[in-house]
């Protein structure tokens, strides 16, 4: 690689990053992808790949360089070793830019011109590979810095988010194209698609008009600190938690509010313990329940079976006045937080950290119901997944509860990028959608992509709105990821038929 080289895949990194909070200038997504596919189009150039995973790896180190404080902040890791860690899945993750990279590169030996075509195939493809394939990691999937440009991310509806990924690498792969070519119309036919989608988006979004079946409902954010340990804690610090939030939750049904939201884990419950502290709480939350008709929800650490194998489930309770009270336990546990995967291979990690989980992941989508509807509530890390939540919708949710603790990541740009996933959700689902998160940033967002209300980190607050509760299904939520499946299944295809052109 030349020295310009490198400089481009730095630039092309960076300027990716810098489209996501906390930075969040979103328009520079749309053209930063052209100084790597400026290099990456060079006749002549070799280990093109390189340039990919350069700028992969800047890509990822300015987007996740949170992460190395929470393990040894929170696990004991030392420092160095968090680095080692931060650095490795940095590498690991900026490996699909270099896959990206090799494939355009291959293509691009062929078919010059079909390789810009075939670009944001390929980008889409290695974005459906990044959510699905082993424990998967959706973390900074390219449309997400669109989060904000409601109208274009109306298209999700249909797509999901990778449908913005896939217009954004159109758009610039067809700049570079007409720059290479000196042609016009390519780029042209670009910005025509870029403003018909924008204005297609634009029209559908409407209001959702309050009808005889909307509701108030409100958030509670205890502003719980993580460096809080439950098995540290006295009973007395434990209480006044509790009334701090069982305060906020009282304010809230004073002001008409239904059906109220905890977040996960902000006071420690378990509903299926023996423990007397865990079994007060449990009376107090039933009690408020029936005496003021207010439908609760709440996150605990459920268990069950037998005391030498007791599995633990991190979940969401649901008490409804006149109602057994239902649970969900989450589906999509926090690898190497909640549980070590691959424990055969990776078991040596939890020598080095006293912090990860031995939870046991839920069976599935299970709902809630209020009054006669229904609602899922997919929690913390649970909601970058697009196919997960839209799982809930097609079972039979009318609007969509998530509940979260993003207080490991302090006032970092982790809890801003967690945020703006649930904004995808909403549109992707069609659906109302109320986020209680332990310190911030709780929210409620409506179908459309709008936030109606947001808090700040770091308050002790609650957040209320009206919520319309709805049944259509949009064509993502009725089937998933087909287009992103689509266009890896096209994406390899063309790659096989560049190889029969090579023998050929």
């Amino acid at each position: 690689m030349t020295f310009s080289d490198l400089v481009f895949a730095v630039l092309s990194g960076f300027l990716g990053a810098a489209a996501f909070p906390k930075i969040e200038w979103p328009f520079m997504a749309w053209i930063a992808l052209i100084p790597l596919l400026a290099v990456l189009a060079r006749k002549g150039a070799r280990k093109r790949w390189l340039a990919g995973w350069i700028a992969g790896t800047v890509y990822y180190g300015i987007l996740l360089y949170w992460i190395p404080a929470v393990p040894s902040h929170y696990a004991g890791m030392p420092m160095t070793l968090s680095l080692g860690v931060y650095l490795l899945l940095i590498l690991v993750l900026g490996a699909s830019w270099a896959l990206f990279g090799l494939a355009f590169a291959f293509l691009h030996r062929r078919r010059p011109g079909a390789a810009f075509a075939a670009a944001p195939f390929l980008w889409v493809g290695i974005e459906y590979i990044l959510t699905h394939v082993l424990t998967g990691f959706p973390w900074g999937l390219f449309g997400l810095s669109q989060y904000r440009n409601l109208p274009f991310i109306q298209i999700s509806a249909v797509t999901g988010i990778y449908g913005v990924s896939f217009i954004l690498v159109l758009f610039q792969g067809l700049f570079v194209y007409s720059m290479r070519t000196s042609r016009r119309l390519p780029f042209a036919l670009g910005l025509i698609l870029m403003a018909l989608v924008h204005i297609g988006g634009f029209l559908s979004m409407g209001r959702v008009a309050p009808s005889d079946r909307s509701f108030s409902a409100a958030v509670v954010q205890g502003n719980v600190s993580s460096d809080v340990y439950w098995t540290q804690t006295g009973a007395d610090k434990i209480m006044s938690l509790f009334e701090d939030h069982m305060a906020l939750t009282r304010r809230a049904s004073d002001q008409g509010a239904k059906l109220v939201i905890w977040p996960e884990f902000s006071v420690p419950l378990c509903f299926s313990c023996d423990d007397p502290l865990y079994r007060s709480f449990k009376d107090v939350l039933a009690q408020f329940v029936e005496e003021t008709g207010t439908t609760l929800v709440v996150g605990s650490n459920e268990a069950s079976g037998p005391p030498e194998a007791k599995l633990y489930f991190n979940s969401s309770l649901c008490l409804n006045p006149g109602r057994p009270v239902t649970s969900y336990a989450k589906m999509h546990l926090v690898p190497f937080g909640e549980y070590t995967p691959y424990k055969k291979i990776l078991g040596f990690v939890e020598k080095v950290s006293h912090a990860i989980g031995e939870l046991t992941p839920g069976p599935g989508p299970t709902l809630h119901a209020f009054r006669d509807l229904k609602f899922g509530t997919p929690i913390c890390y649970e909601l970058i997944f697009p196919d997960l939540v839209r799982r809930f919708t097609k079972a039979g949710a009318n609007f969509l509860v998530t509940i979260t603790n993003d207080g490991w990541y302090g006032r970092s740009s982790a809890p801003y990028q967690h945020f703006a996933n649930a904004v995808f959700r909403a549109v992707e689902n069609r659906r109302f959608l109320l986020r209680a998160a332990t310190t911030g940033i709780s929210g409620l967002v409506d179908p459309y992509g709008r936030i109606l209300a947001r808090s700040e980190i770091g308050l002790q607050t609650f957040l209320q709105g009206t919520v319309t509760p709805l049944s259509v299904l949009t064509f993502y939520a009725r089937w998933g990821d087909v287009f992103s499946g689509t266009c890896l299944t096209i994406a390899a295809l063309l790659l096989i038929v560049a190889c029969f052109k090579r023998r050929t």
